[in-house]
């Protein structure tokens, strides 16, 4: 066999030791900075190291000084463009402060995120950030809190796992929403969600593994309440993330009796399945459906009509989780808190009165509100 495509040995502390004329012990001193060892003798190992391409093993200088600078990273689906803002926030702030990221996706599993958290334990990393999969599998994560290894909860929270969270006000935002679609005069108003459910039709919280959700859940009902709708829950769909399911979901709910006329969708990626399948049932944005999407993707802009959005800040969650994970880190011992950023509405063009109303134009917007134009 040809020697050239062997797998070449790793150079190991020793190597670099031999090469420099410096005993070991010397060597590992330079090449993990610390303890003491004079410039000139500084200088040899280093061009020795370099010269061989020596590599750091970042694990057995993990168990020596206790630190790998390494935070680990679970987040819910990284195909979808808000967890990508999130992540590039988590990982500009580490870099800044002298942290690499190790990044794993759950798919919205519990059991792939309870995976995720015990390989990540594994490789030594200083600490955690996790979009939790769910509000009752935290089995895993308290096992995490208790082994006193920081974790931080980005996006959602956990009521029985007391830790940093740096969350947005869900249940305000969709009550926001929705009363930007009723004062429109929408009285059959639909909110359509991408959380995994067997059974696509709300019949209660039992349904809800994500405090989201439940929370988006919970604003929207309460305002539709406070306005007078009668049972607002009929027009809650779940599970429209499943292959296939969402474009079904959303056409059955439009071609029923007494169908919605406006929507307020969970995500950006069941927003763009709604404006999908509105167009395939040749109906118009907002003469036949109005429609609002949490979290401002570049594709809302761009659309015709441009879609209001519920703008969430998402770089900020990734950054801040990452800046409190790092405090935590490196010292800071006050009590767990739940951190909440604010989130704006941005006024498009999807939002106008419902079809029985066409004549007489109603206000698509909240008295007193200030929503952001864009």
């Amino acid at each position: 066999m040809n020697s050239s495509i062997l797998p070449k040995r790793l150079v190991t502390v020793q190597d670099v030791a031999r090469a420099a004329g410096v005993s070991k012990a010397t060597a590992a001193r330079v090449l993990g900075n610390y303890g003491t060892a004079s410039p000139a003798v500084k200088e040899k190992v280093l061009a020795a190291a370099r010269g061989l391409g020596y590599r750091a093993n970042e694990l057995a200088r993990s168990m020596t000084t206790g630190r790998s600078q390494t935070i680990g990273v679970v987040v819910g689906d990284i195909e979808n463009p808000y967890f990508g803002q999130a992540v590039r926030g988590i990982s500009d702030a580490a870099l800044a402060a002298g942290f690499n990221v190790l990044l794993a996706n759950s798919g919205e599993d519990a059991a792939k995120e309870r995976s995720a958290v015990q390989v990540l334990l594994g490789k030594r990393v200083d600490g955690l950030i996790v979009t939790p999969a769910s509000m009752s599998d935290t089995q895993h994560l308290r096992d995490v809190q208790r082994s006193g290894r920081p974790l931080v909860l980005l996006d959602r929270s956990l009521p029985d796992v007391t830790v940093d969270a740096v969350v947005t006000d869900d249940r305000a935002a969709a009550a926001a929403a929705t009363r930007v679609l009723l004062a429109a005069g929408h009285s059959r108003i639909a909110y359509i969600s991408a959380t995994a459910s067997d059974d696509p039709v709300y019949r209660g919280p039992h349904q809800i593994s994500l405090s989201t959700v439940l929370e988006r859940i919970e604003g929207f009902l309460a305002a539709s309440r406070d306005a007078g709708i009668d049972q607002p829950e009929r027009y809650i769909r779940l599970g429209a993330a499943r292959r296939g399911m969402a474009s079904r979901i959303i056409a059955d709910l439009l071609t029923g009796p007494e169908r919605p006329t406006a929507i307020l969708a969970s995500d950006n990626v069941v927003a763009f399945e709604v404006f999908k399948t509105i167009r395939s049932l040749a109906m118009t944005i907002p003469q036949d459906l109005s429609l609002i999407a949490f979290h401002d993707a570049d594709w809302t802009s761009v659309t015709s009509p441009p879609i209001s959005v519920i703008s969430q800040p998402v770089y900020d969650l990734g950054a801040s989780s990452a800046a409190v994970l790092i405090d935590r880190i490196t010292g800071q011992s006050e009590t767990p808190a739940r951190r909440v950023l604010p989130t704006t509405f941005i006024a498009r063009q999807s939002v106008g009165a419902p079809p029985t109303l066409r004549g007489t134009a109603r206000s698509a917007e909240p008295a007193g509100s200030q929503p952001k134009r864009g």
